[in-house]
C-alpha cells in the first residue's frame, strides 16, 4: 500500500508579499520625501534659509570691560552664544535626556522612530535634536489634526536631515540652545543663564544645566520662579540628573548629592526697566534711533538696521564696575537723606509738604501742570479722546498700583491711591543726576540719570538743566585769570560791591551779599573760591563783565543762551550734569574741551564694525589758565566748602554724619572741585576731580519748591558731595581702574604764582590742610 504524502506549508508567497510590500513603503517613504522636499505638504525653506536662519537677534550694551549692560529688542531677548561658550556637562545634559544617539544618526532616529510607532507614542517621543531645532526654526506649535501632524513630522525629518548636512552637530546644538525660548523675556541659553541665574552659560554648573535642559520639556510647566512652579522644575531637573547617570556622564554618587540640592535661583529679569545702568540705556536708545536714520549707516542691500532685531553689539565706554558704585552711592545716600526730608516734612512741621513757600494756590497750579504733562493726560486725551472734565475725574478716582518706597526691599509697595495723590506723592522725593568721565580721552564711564528708572524716568545727566548755583564760579576765574594774569595769591576785600544800573547789561544795581554777613578784611583769591565769597566773585565779573565768561562757558560746551548779565556769576544758568562735567573736564585735561564720548564703535551680528567714534576736541584755554583754575578748586577740598572731604573725625559736624553713609572720607590726595547751592537749598552740586577722572553730582527736587528749609542739609557739600565720595573711595579700592592719586600736571613753563603759602600779607588768609573755616555753607 502506498504512503500517502504529507504536504508541508509553502511560506514562499507571503515572504513574497510582506518584502513586497516593505519595498513599496520604502519607495512610498522615498516618494513621500521628494514630494515633502518640493513643497507638497507646505512651503520648506530653501538653502538660503538654512544657512541663514531668520531669527530675532536683541542688540546688545556692552561695557568698557566687556559686561552686558543690557539689551534693545521688542519680543526676543536672544543673543547668540558659539558651542565653544556652552559648558560640556551642559551640552551632556541635553544628549542625554533629549537625543541619547545624536552623534550616531544623520538627523533621524531610526530606532527611536519604530519604538515611537510600534508603543504609539506611549514610550517616548522620536523627535531628535534636529528635528526639534526644525521645528523651533521653521514650523512653531504646528498643526493640531491627525493629517497636519503627519505632514510636519515629514517637513520636520526633510529638514532635520538638510540640517545635518549644512551643520555640524556642534554648531546645531548651539542652534538649539540659541533658539528656544526660556520664558520670563529668556530667549536663548545665554538669556536664560543670566536671568535665572546672574551669569553666562560658560560658568553654569551641572545642577543649573540639569534645571535649564529640563525646561526643554515645557519652558512654561517647569518654570523656577516661586510663584510658578519650583518645585516641578525640581522634580524635573531631576529626571534629567538620572538621564546624566543612566548614560555615565555622571556617576550615581554625585547625581545622588545634586539632586538634593535647592535650585539655587538667583533671578535678575532683563527689561528696560530693570539692571544696571537704565538711564545711560534709555540715553542710548534715542542715540541708535538717530543713527539708524543716517542713510550712511546702512545694510548692503540699502535696508535700515532694526536695533530691535538685527543683533547689534554696541561697545560703550560705561565702566560696568564704575557704573555699580555709582548707582550703590547714589542709593544708600539718597535713602538717607529722603529719610531725614521726610522727617522735616510731617505734617505737623510744613502743612504744605512736600513743598516751601507756596500757597494753596500755587500748588494747584503746579499740580494742573503735573497733570497735563502727565503720560496719562496724554493717552487719554489723544489715544482715547475723553475730554478734560473726564480726564481730571479719572485723576481724583482710586486704584490700585505700585508705587516706590525707599523702605520696602524692591524699592515698591502695592496701594490704593488717586493719581492725583500718587503725582504729590511722587514729588516728595529728591532726585539725582551724576556723570563720570575721563577728561583725556572723553569716556563717560559712570552715568545715572535717577534714583529708580521704573518709576523716575526723567533723566538728570543730559535732560534734566537746574540752576548750578557757585559751580559757575570757576568759570568766572578762569576768564579773569585769562584776561588779567591774576594770581591765586592775589588779595581782595571781601566788602560788598554794587554793580550799578546799565552796566554789563545790568538793568538795576547789583550788589550780591555773602553767606554769614562776613565782609571784613581781605581774602585771596583760593581762600574765596573755597569759600564762595560771592562779593569777590562779583569784583571780578566787575572787572571783565559777562561777555567773557559766557564765551568761555560756550567754549567748555555749554549749549543754553545764558543772559549777558552780571548775576549769572553766582550760578543763575540752568545747565545739565553732563554739561557741567564736560565743562570742568576741560580744566583737568590742560585747557582741551574734548567732547564727551559714549559709544566707541558699533558691530553687526557677524561681527563687521559699522561706527567707529572719533574724537572731537579742541583748545579753550592755555595750559597755565587751565592749571591755575585748578590749583584755585584744590582749595575747596583743603579748607572750604569741600574739606568735609579729608575729615578723619565728625567733629563740628552736627548731625551730618547721621545722614551720610561711609563718612569721614579721609581723602589724602590731591582733589579739585567745587560745591554749589542755588537760593532756597532747591539745588545741591559737587563737582570733583582728580587728574584722569571727573565727577559731577546734583540733588534736588522734580519743583523747586521741594527742598529742604535751613542749610545744614540744603547745601550742596551735605546733598551731593556724599555720593562722590563713596563713589571715588570705591573707585579707588579697585586698584584695576587706575584712578589717578596723583597731582595735577603742571604746565613746563609756569609765570603765575599758585603756592600761596609762601605769601603773608596782612589781613590775607594762609591756607593749610588744617585750617578750618567757617561757616561750612555754599551759595
Amino acid at each position: 500500500m502506498a504512503k500517502k504524502k504529507t504536504s508541508s506549508p509553502n511560506f514562499s508567497k507571503p515572504i513574497r508579499w510582506f518584502w513586497m510590500g516593505f519595498l513599496a513603503l520604502l519607495v512610498s517613504a522615498f516618494f513621500v520625501f521628494i514630494l515633502a522636499s518640493f513643497g507638497l505638504f507646505g512651503s520648506m525653506p530653501d538653502h538660503t534659509a538654512l544657512e541663514n536662519p531668520r531669527t530675532n537677534l536683541a542688540t546688545e550694551i556692552i561695557s568698557s570691560d566687556g559686561k552686558t549692560l543690557g539689551k534693545f529688542y521688542y519680543e526676543d531677548n536672544r543673543t547668540p552664544v558659539a558651542y565653544s561658550e556652552l559648558p560640556k556637562h551642559l551640552v551632556e545634559a541635553l544628549v542625554a535626556t533629549e537625543d541619547v544617539r545624536y552623534y550616531e544618526h544623520a538627523g533621524i532616529d531610526a530606532r527611536g522612530t519604530l519604538r515611537a510607532v510600534v508603543k504609539l507614542g506611549k514610550g517616548g517621543g522620536a523627535s531628535t535634536i534636529s528635528q526639534q531645532l526644525a521645528k523651533q526654526l521653521f514650523h512653531g506649535e504646528g498643526s493640531r489634526n491627525t493629517f497636519g501632524r503627519i505632514t510636519q513630522k515629514i517637513k520636520e525629518w526633510v529638514i532635520a536631515t538638510r540640517l545635518e548636512r549644512q551643520y555640524t552637530k556642534e554648531e546645531i546644538i548651539a542652534q538649539y540652545f540659541n533658539i528656544y525660548d526660556f520664558g520670563n523675556n529668556a530667549d536663548g541659553i545665554r538669556s536664560a543663564s543670566r536671568i535665572y541665574f546672574g551669569k553666562e552659560p560658560k560658568d553654569l554648573n551641572i545642577n543649573e544645566s540639569a534645571m535649564l535642559v529640563g525646561m526643554f520639556k515645557n519652558s512654561s510647566l517647569y518654570n523656577p520662579r516661586p510663584k510658578r512652579n519650583p518645585e516641578g522644575t525640581r522634580n524635573r531637573r531631576n529626571v534629567v540628573l538620572n538621564q546624566m547617570a543612566k548614560y555615565d556622564f555622571i556617576d550615581e554618587t554625585l547625581k545622588d548629592s545634586l539632586q538634593q540640592l535647592p535650585l539655587g535661583l538667583n533671578y535678575s529679569p532683563e527689561s528696560h526697566r530693570e539692571g544696571i545702568a537704565t538711564y545711560f540705556r534709555a540715553y542710548l536708545r534715542g542715540f541708535m534711533k538717530e543713527w539708524v536714520k543716517n542713510p550712511q549707516n546702512t545694510k548692503p542691500n540699502g535696508d535700515t538696521y532694526n536695533i530691535y532685531k538685527d543683533g547689534l553689539k554696541i561697545y560703550t565706554t560705561i565702566d560696568s564696575r564704575m557704573q555699580t558704585f555709582a548707582e550703590t552711592a547714589s542709593k544708600e545716600h539718597m535713602a538717607n537723606l529722603q529719610a531725614e526730608f521726610f522727617v522735616q516734612n510731617t505734617p505737623k512741621r510744613n502743612r504744605t509738604a512736600p513743598f516751601l513757600d507756596l500757597k494753596p494756590k500755587e500748588i494747584t497750579s503746579l499740580l494742573n501742570s503735573g497733570m497735563r504733562r502727565s503720560e496719562r493726560w496724554r493717552k487719554m486725551k489723544y489715544d482715547l479722546k475723553k475730554s478734560e472734565d473726564e480726564i481730571r475725574t479719572s485723576f481724583k478716582k482710586p486704584i490700585p498700583m505700585k508705587i516706590f518706597s525707599w523702605t520696602s526691599e524692591n524699592n515698591e509697595i502695592d496701594t490704593i491711591m488717586t493719581p492725583l495723590d500718587s503725582m504729590r506723592y511722587y514729588k516728595t522725593f529728591l532726585r539725582t543726576g551724576m556723570m563720570s568721565m575721563e577728561p583725556q580721552t572723553g569716556h563717560v564711564k559712570a552715568w545715572v540719570g535717577g534714583v529708580n528708572y521704573k518709576h523716575f524716568q526723567y533723566d538728570m545727566v543730559k535732560q534734566g538743566k537746574r540752576q548750578v548755583g557757585s559751580t559757575f564760579k570757576p568759570f568766572v576765574y578762569a576768564a579773569a585769570i585769562d584776561q588779567l594774569h591774576l594770581s591765586p595769591c592775589d588779595t581782595f576785600p571781601k566788602s560788598q560791591i554794587t554793580i550799578e544800573a546799565l552796566k554789563h547789561g545790568n538793568m538795576k544795581p547789583w550788589a550780591p551779599k555773602n553767606s554769614g554777613g562776613n565782609y571784613g578784611g581781605f581774602e585771596t583769591l583760593k581762600s574765596a573760591l573755597a569759600n564762595s565769597r560771592n562779593t569777590i566773585t562779583a569784583r571780578l565779573m566787575n572787572e571783565i563783565g559777562p561777555q567773557p565768561v559766557i564765551n568761555l562757558a560756550h567754549s567748555l560746551g555749554v549749549q543754553q543762551k545764558i543772559p549777558a548779565v552780571p548775576s549769572i556769576a553766582l550760578g543763575t544758568p540752568d545747565l545739565s550734569v553732563y554739561e557741567m562735567v564736560a565743562a570742568y573736564s576741560s580744566f583737568a585735561n590742560q585747557g582741551v574741551y574734548t567732547k564727551p564720548v559714549m559709544v566707541t564703535h558699533i558691530e553687526d551680528k557677524s561681527g563687521t564694525i559699522l561706527y567707529q567714534f572719533s574724537p572731537e576736541t579742541k583748545d579753550v584755554l592755555s595750559k597755565e589758565v587751565a592749571y591755575v583754575t585748578v590749583k584755585l578748586m584744590e582749595g575747596v577740598t583743603q579748607f572750604g566748602s569741600g574739606q568735609r572731604l579729608r575729615h578723619s573725625a565728625a567733629k563740628n559736624q552736627l548731625v551730618y554724619k547721621e545722614i551720610v553713609t561711609g563718612y569721614p572720607y579721609e581723602f589724602k590726595n590731591p582733589i579739585a572741585g567745587k560745591t554749589g547751592t542755588t537760593q532756597n537749598q532747591s539745588d545741591g552740586w559737587f563737582m570733583g576731580m582728580v587728574p584722569n577722572l571727573v565727577t559731577g553730582v546734583w540733588v534736588g527736587g522734580e519743583d523747586r519748591a521741594t527742598h529742604f528749609k535751613t542749610i545744614t542739609y540744603g547745601q550742596g557739600a551735605s546733598m551731593a558731595l556724599p555720593i562722590w565720595a563713596n563713589f571715588m573711595r570705591s573707585c579707588y579700592e579697585l586698584e584695576d581702574l587706575n584712578i589717578s592719586e596723583e597731582e595735577f600736571l603742571a604746565p613746563e613753563e609756569l609765570t603765575i604764582e599758585v603756592d600761596c603759602e609762601s605769601i603773608n600779607e596782612e589781613g590775607d588768609v594762609i591756607p593749610n590742610d588744617n585750617t578750618t573755616i567757617t561757616p561750612d555753607f555754599d551759595f
